[in-house]
């Protein structure tokens, strides 16, 4: 078992009963999350750009913002029943996004440059994980 499935199977939000998930592809329960994990990640954004409840001061609504990927994202997105590629990849960024929101405020002080971070390590795990770069013959 990898250590990113084995970790974000002890930490990360999952189903609590041992019954199989209702979130299947097609089900209303699965669109709900979908659109739900999106949403929020664009919401963020706009938190974390200062679009929303502007301010000239760091506050709790830009920090909502650039977390948001992590908090609401990757959980709504893990909670369907995914193909094995997403789920690794959400495993991954479940433990990924944590390290790129402490580690880049040493360097950069802006909430919108973490979750245009935490945005392109999400494209690039679903790219790597679903081999959309490869090449086909």
């Amino acid at each position: 078992m990898h250590v990113a499935q084995k970790t974000a199977a002890t930490f990360a939000p999952r189903a609590s009963t041992a019954t199989k998930n209702p979130a299947v592809p097609g089900t209303v329960l699965y669109n709900v999350f979908e659109v739900q994990g999106y949403v929020l990640m664009l919401l963020g954004g706009a938190l974390s750009f200062n679009l929303i409840f502007p301010s000239d001061e760091p506050d709790i609504w830009r920090l909502m913002g650039m977390w948001s990927i992590w908090m609401f994202t990757i959980p709504s997105l893990r909670a369907r029943d995914c193909s094995k590629n997403e789920k690794e990849a959400l495993n991954y960024l479940f433990l990924l996004v944590p390290l790129i929101n402490v580690i880049i405020p040493f360097f950069w002080k802006s909430f919108a440059i973490v979750w245009s971070a935490d945005v392109v390590a999400f494209l690039g795990m679903y790219a790597w994980k679903f081999g959309w770069l490869k090449k086909t013959d």
